[in-house]
């Protein structure tokens, strides 16, 4: 069994090698997110593996296809954006609830979402104190949060997405917008999601004017959703957020594996978030 955790354009090169190997492999990089190798190489500027793999690869959304990662030889894990996007938009937007043409999705992350590599814009001058937009419609995690909707919902989407930078080591929250199809509150949100992810042990949903925060959900594989519905403006306002560097990441991984190996999906994944 292979955890692949490498830089963009790696895992392409390795994982044939691997899996010919007779090994099971869990690739936490994008090289395999994107069905599309053109797509992929229009986003991530490195030639797309074969697309006989792309197909192979299971995306690993455990809330979402937690069935097709059963018993599978090669599972591509999500990213983290889209991870903390898709488990806070896929209820409402299954149910008909949403118009998805209207999503607007404002994310943002913690510096450990840029990885260990040193750069200016982790140089702490740069970070500390300061709040910065990055990628601005330019992110590689949107054609992945655009193919899993339009998956899901059968008909072509787009988003607009931006990211941020924010001075904090570890956490994203993703806010997001979207009209409503009908008129809905938030109390109507809440039970739609608590019925959704019921049994799925990570993804928890916020009572009524309680929003999440990321240091209620850091060190953990927690996912936090809360609502706010807005009548005036026939809106809701939907916020999620992840510890990146587990839930985003290692975690997703580890919970991947669990199913993939028929465990128990929680196995070792049941420490709590550290807070303050």
């Amino acid at each position: 069994m292979v955890f692949a955790a490498t830089p963009s354009g790696v895992s392409a090169k390795l994982v044939p090698d691997l899996l010919n190997a007779g090994l099971k492999v869990i690739d936490l990089s994008g090289d395999f997110r994107l069905k599309d190798g053109s797509v992929y190489e229009q986003w991530y500027k490195h030639p797309a593996p074969s697309a006989e793999l792309l197909e192979q690869a299971v995306y690993g959304l455990c809330e979402v296809f937690g069935e097709e990662v059963k018993d599978v030889d090669f599972i591509s894990n999500p990213g983290c954006y889209p991870t903390a996007t898709l488990l806070g938009l896929i209820p409402a937007i299954q149910a008909g609830w949403i118009d998805p043409a209207s999503l607007i999705i404002d994310a943002k992350s913690g510096v450990s979402g840029s990885g260990r590599g040193t750069s200016l814009t982790a140089h702490y001058a740069e970070i500390n104190e300061n709040f910065k937009a990055y990628k601005v419609n330019k992110h590689q995690h949107i054609p992945e949060v655009e193919q899993v909707l339009t998956r899901v919902t059968g008909e072509p989407v787009t988003v607009t997405f931006t990211t941020h930078l924010v001075p904090m080591t570890r956490g994203i929250m993703t806010t997001m917008y979207a009209t409503l199809n009908g008129t809905y509150t938030e109390d109507d949100f809440i039970e739609l999601y608590r019925e959704h992810f019921q049994g799925r042990p990570f993804v928890r949903i916020r009572d009524k004017g309680i929003w999440p925060a990321t240091k209620e959900v850091s060190g953990s594989n927690y996912c936090d959703i809360g609502f706010a519905v807005d009548s005036r403006t026939n809106r809701v306002t939907i916020i999620s957020v992840i510890d990146n560097v587990v839930k985003g990441a290692a975690g997703q991984a580890i919970q991947n594996l669990n199913l993939m190996m028929g465990w128990e999906e929680s196995l070792g994944l049941t420490f709590t978030p550290i807070y303050p």
